[in-house]
C-alpha cells in the first residue's frame, strides 16, 4: 500500500455511492474536490459533520469543489443513516456517500490505521486540484470532529496561490494580506503586485491580497 503525498495524483476507483455508481476522476472533472472519511454510518461526529457539509454547499459551490464522503458501510446502510442526518442537522445531505465495504478506497488512500482502529477509518481529509493532485491532507483522529471554516480557508488560500507568486500567512483569512512569494525580488515586486507592497524584513514582503481570477 502506497503512501499518498502532497502533489501525487489522487489514486482514481470506482464504487458505489448514495448517488450511483461513482467514478473518482470522472466525477470530478474540472472542480476541486474533497475526500473525507468517516469511521461507519450511524456514528454521532459523523452525524454532525455530515449536516455541516451539507449546509456548506453554497460555499463549496462557489469555489468549484465538489464534496464526496466515505465509510466503510454499504449504500443502504448510508441511506437510511442520511435520513438522520437530515432530522437531526436539520438540512438536506446534498452529496453522495461512498459505500466502502470492501476497503478498497479506505486501502488505496491509507484511510485505516490500525494503531487507531483495526477496522475502521480514521477522518482522513484530501483536497484535490482539477488536474487530480493532491494538495492537501489532514488526518483527525475518531474522537475529533473537523473544522470545515478551515478547509474553506485552506481552499481559499490553494487557489490564491495557485494563480499568483504568494503565499499566504498564519491564520489568513480571504481578503487579508499575503505574503510575496521569495522568488520574486523586491526591485520586481511592483510589475507583478501593482496593489503595493510593505517590506518588514528582506526575505518577509506583504502585499494587498492579489484580485482572484
Amino acid at each position: 500500500m502506497a503512501t499518498i503525498r502532497l502533489g501525487d495524483e489522487a489514486p482514481n476507483f470506482t464504487a458505489k455511492s448514495t448517488e450511483g455508481d461513482l467514478n473518482f476522476h470522472e466525477w470530478l472533472g474540472d472542480s476541486w474536490g474533497i475526500l473525507f472519511s468517516h469511521p461507519a454510518d450511524y456514528t454521532p461526529v459523523c452525524t454532525t459533520e455530515l449536516g455541516t457539509v451539507a449546509k456548506y454547499k453554497d460555499e463549496f459551490d462557489k469555489r468549484n469543489v465538489k464534496v464526496v464522503a466515505l465509510s466503510v458501510d454499504g449504500v443502504e446502510s448510508h441511506k437510511g443513516w442520511v435520513k438522520d442526518i437530515n432530522e437531526t442537522q436539520h438540512t438536506t445531505v446534498n452529496f453522495p456517500i461512498i459505500a466502502d465495504e470492501d476497503h478498497n478506497v479506505s486501502d488505496l488512500y491509507d484511510m485505516i490505521h490500525p494503531n487507531a482502529n483495526n477496522n475502521l477509518t480514521v477522518r482522513s481529509v484530501f483536497i484535490i486540484d482539477p488536474d487530480k493532485k493532491v494538495k492537501l491532507i489532514i488526518t483527525y483522529p475518531a474522537s475529533t470532529g473537523r473544522n470545515f471554516d478551515e478547509l474553506l480557508r485552506v481552499i481559499d488560500s490553494l487557489q490564491l496561490t495557485a494563480y499568483h507568486k504568494v503565499a499566504t500567512p498564519a491564520n489568513w483569512k480571504s481578503g487579508e494580506d499575503c505574503v510575496v512569494s521569495p522568488s520574486i525580488e523586491t526591485k520586481d515586486i511592483p510589475n507583478h503586485f501593482p496593489k503595493g507592497f510593505k517590506e518588514v524584513k528582506p526575505y518577509l514582503r506583504m502585499t494587498p491580497q492579489p484580485d482572484l481570477k
